[in-house]
C-alpha cells in the first residue's frame, strides 16, 4: 500500500549520558509517549472498537430474550449465533481481499452503515412483535458479512494510527475486556425495560457511533493495491505470502490444535462445571474475574516489553492450565476465582503479544489478507472445538476432557517454545 504510517513527532533524546539521566527524565519521556499514543486518530479509533465491542456482548442476551420470549426453543438462538459465525468464519479471507482493493477505513465505514441497517430492522422486528424466524436467520447472517469485512481493517489500521503499537494493541485489549462485561448486563438491564426490541436499537447505534468514528480519522489517502489479477488470484497471493512466514503458519497451526482441544472446549464446559457445582450466579462471578483477568494481562502488556514477544507470550499461555484443572476437579470457590483470573491475565498477554507481531513484521501490502487468515483459521477450530465439546465429555466425562487439555497446553506451549523461528522471532518497533 501506499499510504505511510502516522508517526510520532520526534521527542528529543537526553543531553546527559544514558548513566547520567535521572528517574524523573525517564517518567517524563514515559509520560511524553501515552500522549503521543492518545493523538486525535487513535483516540476515534479506541471509542469505535470500545463501542463496537460493548454492542457485540449486547447480541446473545438480545437474541435469547427476544427467540425464547417468542417461544421459538433454545435451538433458535443457536442457529441465529451460528449463521453470524459461518459468515463471518466463511468470509473473513474475502474481506481480507477487499479491503486492499478498495482501502481498509473506506470498507470498515461500509461495514458498520450495513449492520447499522441489518440490526435496526431487528430492532424494529422485535418491538413489533415476534419475527419469524427466517427474517432473524438472514439478518444474523447480514452482520456476519458485515463483520467478515470489517475485522480485516482492524489489524491493519492500528499501526498506522498508533505510534506505540504494542500499548495500542494493550490499551485496546483492557478496554474491550471491560466491555465484554459490561454488554451482557446493560443488555439484561435493558431487556426488563423495553425487551429486546430497545437491546437491538441500542447496538445499532453503537454501529453508527462506530462508523461516524472511522469516517472522522484524518488520514494521509490511502491508494488500493492494484494488481490486475482476479480476486481467486490475489486470494492464492494470500496464501502464498502466509506459507512464506514459518513463524507465522507455524503459530496458526499450533493454535489451530490448541482451539480444538483447549480453548473451544472450555467455555461450554466451564458454563456447565461451574453452574452445575456452584449455581448460574458463580458462574457469572467467574466470568467478571476472568474479565478482570484479561484487564490485568493487558495492562502487564503495557508495561513489559519483551525482546522476543512470542516467547513470553507462550511461557504465559502456560497460566490458561490453571483455568482448566480448576474445571476439572471440585475446588472452593476461592481457588476456582483464582484459576479463571490466571487464566484470563495469560490468555490477555499472549493475544496482545500474538497481534503486535503480526502487525509489526508483516508488510502493509499483505497484512490484511494475512490477518484474514489468521482469524479464519482461528475462528473456525474454536467452532469445531465448542461443538464436539458436549459429545466428547458425555462420551469419556468431563473431566478427562479438561486433563487431556491441559496436557495439551503444556505440549503446545512445548511447541511453540521449541520451534526457532517463533521462539527466536524478535520485536519490531
Amino acid at each position: 500500500m501506499t499510504e505511510k504510517r502516522t508517526v510520532a513527532p520526534d521527542i528529543p533524546e537526553p543531553t546527559a549520558p544514558p548513566h547520567e539521566v535521572s528517574a524523573g527524565t525517564a517518567r517524563e519521556g514515559a509520560v511524553r509517549a501515552v500522549h503521543t499514543l492518545w493523538n486525535r486518530n487513535f483516540r476515534l479509533f479506541f471509542l469505535a472498537r470500545t463501542v463496537a465491542r460493548f454492542g457485540d456482548g449486547m447480541v446473545p442476551v438480545a437474541l435469547a430474550a427476544g427467540l425464547l420470549d417468542a417461544g421459538y426453543g433454545a435451538s433458535s438462538v443457536s442457529f441465529a449465533l451460528g449463521s453470524w459465525m459461518a459468515c463471518f468464519a466463511g468470509f473473513v479471507i474475502v474481506g481480507g481481499v477487499l479491503a486492499d482493493r478498495f482501502t481498509p477505513r473506506r470498507m470498515m465505514v461500509l461495514a458498520d452503515g450495513a449492520r447499522l441497517v441489518g440490526t435496526a430492522v431487528l430492532a424494529v422486528a422485535f418491538a413489533a412483535g415476534a419475527p419469524a424466524l427466517w427474517l432473524v436467520y438472514a439478518l444474523s447472517a447480514l452482520n456476519g458479512l458485515g463483520a467478515a469485512v470489517f475485522q480485516p481493517g482492524v489489524a491493519s489500521m492500528l499501526p498506522r494510527l498508533a505510534p506505540d503499537v504494542q500499548r495500542g494493541n494493550a490499551v485496546l485489549r483492557v478496554a474491550e475486556s471491560l466491555m465484554t462485561m459490561a454488554g451482557p448486563a446493560v443488555a439484561g438491564a435493558l431487556a426488563g425495560f423495553g425487551g429486546p426490541g430497545l437491546i437491538f436499537g441500542v447496538n445499532a447505534a453503537t454501529f453508527g457511533i462506530s462508523g461516524i468514528c472511522l469516517f472522522l480519522i484524518r488520514m494521509e489517502s490511502v491508494a488500493p493495491v492494484v494488481t490486475g489479477e482476479s480476486m481467486l488470484s490475489e486470494l492464492i497471493g494470500g496464501w502464498r505470502e502466509f506459507r512464506a512466514r514459518s513463524w507465522l503458519w507455524g503459530v496458526i497451526a499450533v493454535w489451530s490444535v490448541y482451539g480444538i482441544t483447549v480453548l473451544g472446549p472450555i467455555t461450554p464446559l466451564e458454563a456447565v462445571v461451574v453452574t452445575e457445582r456452584h449455581s448460574s450466579a458463580v458462574f457469572g462471578l467467574m466470568m467478571t474475574v476472568q474479565g478482570a483477568g484479561n484487564v490485568a494481562g493487558g495492562l502487564l502488556a503495557m508495561r513489559l516489553r519483551p525482546v522476543r514477544p512470542l516467547f513470553a507470550g507462550a511461557l504465559a499461555l502456560f497460566g490458561v492450565i490453571a483455568n482448566v484443572l480448576v474445571l476439572a476437579y471440585d475446588v472452593p470457590v476461592p481457588v476456582l476465582a483464582a484459576g479463571f483470573f490466571v487464566g484470563g491475565v495469560s490468555l490477555a498477554f499472549w493475544l496482545v503479544m500474538w497481534s503486535t507481531t503480526v502487525q509489526t513484521q508483516i508488510p502493509d501490502a499483505a497484512l490484511n489478507r494475512l490477518h484474514a487468515y489468521d482469524v479464519a483459521g482461528s475462528l473456525i477450530m474454536l467452532a469445531v472445538g465448542r461443538a464436539l465439546a458436549g459429545p466428547v465429555a458425555e462420551a469419556v466425562g468431563v473431566r478427562e476432557v479438561l486433563v487431556a487439555g491441559a496436557v495439551i497446553n503444556v505440549g503446545v506451549c512445548a511447541v511453540l517454545l521449541a520451534v526457532p523461528a517463533i521462539r527466536g522471532l524478535k520485536r519490531v518497533e
